[in-house]
């Protein structure tokens, strides 16, 4: 409920409108069936009201009494009660007010019962068997139109007296465009709510650049099969991203930072937010001090993070801190993108799909497996010159992965 119009005591007409019903989309009418007094408001302001529920009660005739009984007398002035009931178009309920019908009797065919305009013209055909009475329940000025829509589409003039009939058959989406509201999760409420809070409180801007992945593809088939032999766990390209990543915080300390209102926190440790998607909405859980871990312990992590947010085991502690985060948009296929900063930290990493393309190496063209990567900062904190140089530096340790190894 909106707002009433009218309160009670107050004289109505037929057709006043009494209040305002507000929907998710719009604000409807609802307008007095009779005239009358208006009695009782059942629904006040503000209140929520399903179809069908009664909003008030109008006295039509002084002294009248509400009808609660069928065994009361039909003589007797009834009570009409205005009803939270499908709404009804302008031109549904022009054509009701001119015919004096009653809605209530006629079934509706649109969305969720609603009665269309089609709705209303059959029932105005079928209620008379004469035909004439037919043509005569529809106004002139319907008649009228009805019959140029006719000779315009078929060139063709109506004969005099001759009944033209509307097309009656509901449009096809009338019946094919369902809808369903359900309340929004906490978590995604959360996340949206991060999300904006990270659009408000930083000045994002994100810089791009592209890896050549070859070393790291070859590394990879060359020892995978005797690194999951020893450690029970398969070599990913996750474990090379975050060994990456802590060697260029290593080197640009200010993108391992936060600000905390006009402080600076500089952190002397490493912990990777991985982002991992779950039934329930994106998650970060936390890597901590990653610069101690080696290539299976990341592996191993990564794969129990991954296993919790499937069943729902993630904890508290799993999900808070961390001083940068890494989220890889390339498993769902994404080619390129701005991911959004995890709020207080300064800095994001982006990764996307491999796709084998044409590069040039030494002056020869080849086809190399190649990653687009994003990195978005908050320049409130980290210069672009410094954003830059740190996504170079991811670059170069993914290239040549025996700097990760021998920390040059």
């Amino acid at each position: 409920m909106s707002a009433w119009h009218k309160q009670p005591g107050e004289t109505v007409k037929k057709d006043e409108n009494l209040v305002d019903l507000e929907t998710d989309k719009v604000v409807l009418e609802v307008p007095a069936p009779e005239d009358g007094v208006l009695k009782t408001i059942n629904q006040p302001d503000g209140a929520t009201v399903t179809s069908g529920a009664v909003l008030a009660v109008i006295d039509t005739a002084s002294g009248a009494q509400e009808t609660t009984s069928p065994e009361k007398s039909t003589a007797q002035t009834e009570t009409p009660a205005v009803t939270a009931m499908t709404p009804l178009s302008p031109a549904v309920r022009r054509l009701i007010a001119e015919n004096n019908l009653d809605p209530a009797q006629i079934k509706g065919t649109g969305k969720e019962g609603r009665l269309t305009k089609s709705d209303v013209l059959d029932y105005m055909e079928n209620r008379s068997e004469a035909p004439t009475k037919t043509a005569d329940a529809v106004p002139a000025s319907m008649r009228d139109r009805s019959a140029a829509n006719a000779t315009e589409s078929t060139g063709a003039t109506p004969r005099s007296g001759s009944v033209v009939r509307l097309d009656t058959t509901p449009a096809p989406d009338l019946e094919s465009r369902p809808e369903q509201r359900v309340p929004m999760t906490r978590l995604r409420a959360r996340v949206a709510e991060r999300l904006i809070e990270a659009q408000q409180n930083a000045a994002m801007l994100t810089t791009f650049n592209e890896v050549n992945l070859q070393h790291v593809t070859v590394l990879r088939s060359q020892y995978k099969a005797s690194f999951e032999k020893r450690h029970g766990i398969k070599l990913g390209f996750m474990s090379f991203f975050v060994k990456a990543s802590v060697e260029a915080l290593k080197r640009f300390p200010v993108v391992n930072a936060s600000i905390d209102e006009q402080d600076i926190i500089y952190y002397g440790f490493y912990d990777i937010g991985i982002a991992v998607s779950s039934e329930r909405g994106l998650v970060v859980p936390i890597l901590r001090n990653a610069n101690r871990l080696d290539f299976a312990g990341i592996e191993k992590s990564i794969a129990d993070f991954g296993k919790k947010a499937r069943e729902g085991g993630l904890g508290y502690d799993d999900l808070t801190g961390g001083t940068f985060t890494i989220t890889n948009g390339g498993i769902f296929g994404s080619m390129l993108s701005t991911p959004i900063l995890n709020p207080p930290q300064s800095a994001i990493l982006g990764m996307h799909a491999i796709k084998a393309r044409p590069v040039v190496e030494e002056g020869e063209i080849v086809v190399r497996p190649m990653m687009y990567l994003a990195l978005t900062y908050d320049h409130r904190l980290v210069d672009g010159r410094d954003a830059v140089q740190f996504l170079a530096a991811i670059k170069d340790c993914l290239e040549d992965p025996a700097r990760l190894l021998l920390n040059v």
